[in-house]
């Protein structure tokens, strides 16, 4: 039996525990066909949130655990993309190593049979100046300002392309190109540049594996690449916060950023390719997936986030594009 909340006509949001629907119920469905799992699940905090982390050890074995079934979900280059934050000890200003030991043990899962292919770092100087009583209060520790995000597949060579996400060329070098002429030549660190390498107009620059949401240099401008600035350039006024704001609704409060959940759906899916998102949330996954024509699958186990997330579908830029479900059971196909 699956709880359909919603659907598109790309996706469909289920209710339920995603670790029970995705070994049982959703297995044959979704086995060998999920292109990206793409997902930022409970973090390891210190205390119980709304959102329902687990703690400690408990946290580690379920985290693990989840390894083996991801896997076997993937196509044979399909990726799995974790956003994780960092942990602290409880009631220490020490960092955990929590965090570290449940991703190091997720990637060596015998059963799971997976590598890490890059990691990246996702820079948010608009988060809250946490952890509160060492940065605060005791004013003994700097700001936590970054989460890592771990890109792994079940082979060296999954499918991507940077190609797809590039950014736009730095003011600098928009000059060099219309100039065509640089300094080339043998630099300090013996590096020879030659006198032609950087003159072909590629269409932008190879995006980083920092990514960031505003920019750490406020002289410079914020090089995001094009597609994925399209959908997430006005996140800081989007229809879903307006919208939670006049509906007097809380919102999630550790919402994957529009930003990275379009970017890495760009560089590791094709047009019509399946994303998975186990811990959904208010959606930002299968909004960005629609929006990007792949199909989605998303699930949750609060029906409030998951009504919450019905909002992003209000958007007057995606509005045509619901069709809400009511059924509670599966048609048995699948986008």
């Amino acid at each position: 039996m699956k709880d359909i909340l919603y659907s598109t006509n790309l996706g469909k949001y289920l209710i339920g525990d995603a670790k029970a629907l995705l070994s049982n119920d959703l297995y044959k469905d979704l086995r060998g066909k999920v292109q990206l799992i793409l997902t930022s699940p409970p973090f390891p905090l210190n205390s119980k949130k709304k959102y329902g982390n687990l703690e400690g050890e408990e946290y580690k074995k379920w985290f693990v655990s989840l390894a083996g079934v991801f896997s076997e979900l993937l196509t044979e280059d399909g990726s799995i993309v974790i956003e994780l934050g960092n942990a602290w000890e409880p009631k220490r200003p020490v960092q955990s190593l929590l965090h570290l030991e449940s991703l190091l043990e997720f990637v060596k899962h015998p059963r799971a049979g997976l590598r890490l292919c890059q990691q990246f770092i996702c820079y948010n100087p608009a988060r809250l100046p946490t952890p509160a009583q060492w940065v605060t209060i005791n004013r003994i520790r700097a700001i936590d300002s970054f989460t890592h995000i771990w890109w792994m597949a079940k082979k060296d060579y999954p499918k991507a392309n940077n190609k797809r996400v590039l950014r736009p060329y730095s003011k600098s070098m928009d000059s060099l190109l219309e100039k065509q002429k640089y300094n080339a030549g043998r630099r300090p660190s013996q590096h020879v540049i030659g006198a032609k390498g950087f003159l072909k107009d590629n269409g932008g620059s190879i995006t980083h594996n920092l990514i960031e949401l505003e920019p750490i240099d406020e002289k410079r401008d914020i090089r995001l690449p094009k597609n994925v600035f399209s959908i997430a350039n006005t996140q800081s006024n989007d229809f879903y916060l307006r919208a939670c704001r006049e509906r007097n609704i809380q919102p999630h409060p550790a919402r994957m950023p529009l930003e990275i959940a379009c970017f890495f759906i760009e560089f590791l899916t094709d047009l019509g390719d399946l994303v998975l998102d186990p811990f959904a949330g208010t959606n930002t996954t299968g909004f960005c997936a629609e929006k990007l024509s792949r199909g989605w699958v998303s699930i949750d186990t609060s029906r409030e986030y998951g009504e919450q997330s019905l909002i992003r579908f209000e958007g007057p830029s995606i509005r045509t594009l619901l069709a809400v479900n009511n059924a509670k059971e599966d048609d048995g196909t699948w986008t």
